[in-house]
């Protein structure tokens, strides 16, 4: 069955997921993390996506970023997969790809699924374990939402700053909206999504979606059960 091709509808936030191939790691150290988030940053920035919320996690990563056009997610993980690749591969002294398959991505209505991917993304090296508190990691973009650090790579989604009038109430709220755990039902439908590459929204928003979109947003009726696999 030939490939659905990529998602994108003009002014519309995506998440994405990427992962690295079995039994390896994307990143072993605090050098590998840094030189995988300047080769994000500058991808994403030559390539016209606004970057929203990252985290980058030993076996993958996520980012949540709205495109400029068409092609510009699809540049920018090409761009990011090259340059990060030929790093990586020099520095540990190995050859071929990293990534398990090619990155996985889902468009999200902005209200409520912009701010749960945001939180989605930002918590999850506390689901890891990895650490208790999400600003003890140093490799996402949750130190910037709440104030900890600012972040020149970071634009942040409209929806983001209908928080508050001011960097200190949305940094506050947004403190206040990480301190609650997703629930099972929110994590799945993110999960899915972004594993099948079906829009997240509403059915009002999916059916305004299908007039602009270059595919089909949604599964048909009898789509394809769950495969192995999918993201965390």
């Amino acid at each position: 069955m030939a490939r659905l091709q990529r998602l994108y509808v003009p002014g519309h936030a995506q998440h994405v997921l990427q992962r690295c191939r079995p039994d390896e790691l994307i990143a072993h150290d605090a050098g590998d993390f840094d030189a995988l988030l300047d080769c994000l940053n500058a991808a994403m920035r030559e390539q016209g996506v606004a970057l929203h919320a990252y985290a980058l996690l030993p076996e993958h990563f996520h980012l949540l970023g709205t495109p400029r056009s068409a092609q510009s997610m699809s540049l920018a993980m090409q761009a990011l997969g090259r340059r990060y690749v030929r790093y990586f591969n020099r520095r540990h002294g190995r050859s071929g790809t990293l990534w398990q398959t090619r990155y996985r991505s889902t468009v999200l209505e902005d209200q409520p699924y912009v701010l749960s991917c945001y939180r989605y993304i930002e918590q999850n090296a506390c689901r890891r374990g990895l650490v208790d508190d999400p600003l003890h990691y140093s490799w996402s973009s949750y130190a910037h939402h709440v104030g900890s650090v600012n972040s020149p790579a970071i634009t942040d989604h409209p929806v983001y700053w209908q928080l508050g009038n001011t960097p200190f109430e949305r940094q506050r709220r947004y403190r206040e909206l990480c301190a609650r755990s997703p629930g099972p039902t929110e994590l799945e439908a993110i999960r899915s999504a972004t594993w099948f590459g079906w829009a997240l929204g509403s059915p009002e928003f999916l059916a305004r979606l299908d007039q602009n979109a270059n595919r089909r947003t949604q599964k048909l009726a009898r789509g394809r059960p769950r495969g192995e696999g999918a993201p965390i």
